[in-house]
């Protein structure tokens, strides 16, 4: 059973990823084959082969692949604690699931490896070549302990504990903070009817206020659909023609399962979204892919696009300062990427995940066990080398993370800074 699946796996990264052309010879399955065939013959263990074929998977380096159990393709297994690299230490950043440490204590070795060795041994899954970009929630699992430094220089080892990670709700958040000064906070742009919501109820203090800060520092994508409705209070003029910001074409890979696959997920999605709008680019889209099934690469055309893509604008803040981090990404990425566009707009922090590359992804079930998440679209651009992967969209003014933000937020003090700077 393993074979056959991981031998369909292959096929689609071959023919129906978004990158199986610009990869080609970049990944080894007859490394792995082997080592799946030698696992049939020890017994079934469906951790395992999940466990080698990410391994094969990485070969791609493309944070927007996923495999996993049916249903929970993205799940993970956590420590129960998030870290950050700062130089030879993982810092520790939040304790969601572990009541042993705390924010800004340091981990200077798993199982008495040091930092910098364990950069080099896992350079693969890191996927960075930046400390504060990288990465480390997959990794800690892998160790048995930690050698933890606390802000009293003592030292001491700590057993990790493991557990399936806890889903942490959302937060759509709208506060005015003062009389000139409000405060948005998005941490994914998957609920659309949510966050139409929240603009519709704040919509005269978005009209109104002087200042708005959006944070998305933590943004785990979604629909760029959600995010439409909030475009027009941060652009200035008449109009926002989002077809002015393309840079390059959007090009989809319509084979016939790619079709199937997203078609089956647009059409769940037609049945979630109230918005009458929403719903109709909704089955433009479905329309469009079913037009070019089987057709390839192609970029989809749409026949109301000038109109799709043409928002009026609303009268909205004059300043708009945007958070960013690593750890927004995909949906997030295109947000930051757009309002970058905005005269009204500052982008502070570091710079965003950078997935989108690669996007749009596909969901197949293999053998009513696994599912295998993959990207079916790809921008132009990275034919050329100048894809966002590994670099994300670049803040305007960047504020380097370090173990001195868990005590102070620096990147919204940077962004009062420049909203009460004066001439």
């Amino acid at each position: 059973m393993y074979i056959s699946i991981f031998n369909e796996i292959v096929r689609i990264m071959h023919e129906d990823y978004a990158g199986c052309l610009d990869k080609r010879g970049q990944h080894r399955p007859k490394i792995f084959r082997q080592r799946i065939v030698d696992l049939e013959k020890s017994g079934k263990n469906d951790q395992i082969f999940i466990d080698i074929v990410k391994d094969y998977l990485l070969d791609f380096q493309d944070r927007h692949i996923h495999l996993g159990i049916a249903g929970n393709a993205a799940s993970k297994v956590t420590t129960g604690f998030q870290v950050r690299r700062f130089r030879e230490s993982l810092v520790v950043t939040r304790c969601d699931q572990e009541n042993r440490l705390i924010p800004g204590d340091e981990i200077i070795a798993l199982d008495d490896v040091d930092v910098l060795e364990l950069v080099q041994r896992h350079k693969r899954q890191l996927m960075e070549t930046e400390a504060e970009r990288e990465d480390w929630e997959s990794i800690l699992p892998l160790y048995t302990t930690a050698r933890v430094k606390k802000a009293s220089r003592e030292i001491h080892s700590l057993t990790l504990q493991k557990a399936p990670k806890q889903p942490i709700p959302p937060i759509y958040s709208f506060n005015k903070i003062s009389n000139d000064l409000a405060l948005m906070v998005l941490t994914d742009f998957m609920d659309e009817n949510a966050i139409s919501e929240l603009i519709r109820e704040n919509e005269k203090i978005l009209g109104s206020v002087e200042n708005l800060v959006i944070d998305v520092r933590i943004n785990n994508g979604g629909s760029d659909l959600a995010f439409l409705k909030l475009l027009p209070y941060l652009f200035e003029g008449e109009t926002i023609n989002l077809s002015d910001f393309d840079d390059g074409q959007m090009l989809t890979n319509c084979t016939e399962l790619n079709v199937d696959l997203r078609v089956e997920l647009l059409e769940i999605a037609v049945g979630r979204v109230k918005d009458e709008e929403t719903i109709k680019q909704i089955k433009e889209l479905i329309t469009e892919l079913k037009r070019n099934r089987g057709a390839g690469f192609v970029e989809l055309n749409f026949g109301t696009k000038e109109e799709s893509f043409v928002l009026p604008t609303k009268k909205g803040p004059e300043k708009i300062i945007i958070l960013s981090d690593v750890y927004c990404g995909s949906s997030g990425d295109s947000f930051v990427e757009i309002c970058k566009h905005s005269s009204k707009v500052t982008v502070v922090g570091r710079p965003t995940l950078g997935l989108n590359d690669y996007a749009n992804l596909a969901i197949k079930k293999l053998e009513s066990k696994f599912e295998l998440w993959y990207p079916t679209s790809k921008l132009s651009k990275v034919e050329g080398g100048k894809g966002m992967t590994g670099v994300g969209i670049q803040p305007d003014i960047y504020v380097p993370w370090s173990p001195a933000h868990l005590q102070e937020d620096l990147d919204m003090k940077r962004a009062l800074e420049i909203i009460y700077a004066t001439n």
